[in-house]
């Protein structure tokens, strides 16, 4: 490992357009979920300048069946509108009010439709089969100790700034501020340790007139306010570049400036180029597809690894094969940070009951993933978040005993 680096990662807020697709995706999983545990969904969603358009396949108690409801194209009285007011809903939530995308005027289209039954048949348990992988494929997860979030420092501040800047925006102490925005950190690491911010990149929707002038020196100014909060001081120094909307205007934005489309943000979603990512985007599926629960799990485990003071930094690979109940392997990296041997940290694994020998029934059921959960996932990463109630159960560090009396027996 090199002893001295620079390292960037980037976020998006929410009202960045790919953003906006993900939210509306995770926004028909929770309906979904809301009225069927067991419900399978994968809802894609396409945002332009006025228009919205979802597509995909669900299977959902009571809701789609063209033999049931044939007058109404197989779904049930309702239930199409009950969709529209929850995309709806979260355009609203975002901010969007403008011309080129308002929540109350773009047009929606709905293209869902049952799900495969050549799919199903693969997943669904049936006889002494237990239920199967939605796909097959390769998830990773990965938890490092630079942050009290085992997030890389990069996209941690990243994610932060925009956070700020989105509370802001929606109390009204930031009123110049629109929906859309992106951030980028860069830190210079000595012997893995973040030491200084090298470089900011803030560029943010603002409202007319914001981008000359005293407007323009207010806005970066703020800007830059926000940061110095959210980094430590000892990472920011008058050598830190800023590049503040480096553009210039930024009036046009959202989903009028730029189409957005599920599961574009696969990397922000994660961990900000700082680990392995197995091409799988988490936003619009349920949590029979391994993509998402899977990658969910590989989280847990690793930041599980690593708040037991295993490891400094852990890398876990998962994979899969549809209709395959059994993970085909488990990987675990602790890039040479580990106390003990990484193929000691993998047999621990496997001695944990709990986990349900990390099926994607027994990852569902231990850390509760049939519940509409999911919607607040879809902006600012899902990892790094904090366990409460319900929401975001992979990151708990629950398994910490567990793990260190594996490894003892």
């Amino acid at each position: 490992m090199r002893s001295s680096y620079l390292f960037t990662s980037e976020s998006v807020s929410e009202g960045h357009p790919d953003k906006v697709a993900d939210q509306i995706s995770d926004a028909i999983v929770d309906l979904f979920l809301s009225k069927d545990p067991e419900a399978r969904v994968a809802c894609e969603t396409l945002v332009t300048t006025q228009r919205i358009v979802i597509g995909g396949e669900i299977r959902c108690k009571g809701t789609y069946d063209e033999a049931q409801f044939p007058d109404t194209h197989g779904w049930a009285p309702g239930t199409r509108d009950e969709i529209e007011q929850a995309v709806r809903h979260v355009v609203q939530r975002i901010g969007y009010e403008q011309e080129g995308f308002h929540w109350q005027t773009a047009s929606f289209e709905n293209h869902l439709h049952g799900q495969s039954a050549h799919i199903a048949q693969g997943v669904d348990a049936s006889g002494n089969k237990d239920e199967g992988a939605g796909d097959q494929g390769i998830m990773f997860g990965y938890a490092t100790d630079e942050t009290p979030d085992y997030l890389p420092a990069t996209l941690y501040y990243s994610h932060k700034i925009l956070e700020r800047l989105s509370a802001d925006r929606h109390s009204g102490k930031a009123p110049f501020l629109e929906p859309d925005a992106k951030s980028q950190v860069t830190l210079r690491y000595e012997n893995g340790v973040p030491v200084a911010a090298t470089a900011i990149v803030v560029s943010t929707q603002h409202a007319k007139g914001y981008d000359q002038g005293d407007k323009e020196a207010e806005l970066k100014s703020y800007v830059k306010s926000v940061v110095a909060d959210v980094l430590p001081a000892n990472l920011l120094s008058d050598a830190t570049v800023y590049h503040i909307n480096p553009t210039g205007a930024f009036e046009i934005g959202g989903p009028d400036g730029d189409a957005g489309l599920t599961g574009r943000k696969i990397i922000v979603d994660t961990y900000g180029g700082a680990a392995p990512h197995g091409g799988g985007a988490f936003s619009g599926k349920d949590p029979t597809k391994v993509d998402r629960s899977a990658a969910y799990a590989a989280r847990y485990l690793a930041k599980n690894i690593v708040a037991a003071g295993l490891a400094k930094r852990c890398t876990i690979q998962l994979s899969y094969a549809i209709g395959v109940p059994q993970p085909l392997s488990l990987y675990v990296d602790t890039h040479g940070t580990g106390t003990v041997a990484d193929d000691q940290l993998e047999a621990a694994i496997g001695k944990i009951g709990k986990l349900g020998g990390l099926t994607p029934r027994g990852i569902r059921t231990h850390l509760g993933l049939n519940k509409p959960i999911y919607g607040p996932t879809a902006a600012y990463g899902h990892f790094g978040r904090k366990a409460e109630g319900d929401l975001f159960p992979w990151e708990k560090t629950d398994l910490v005993s567990e793990l260190k009396d594996a490894l003892a027996a």
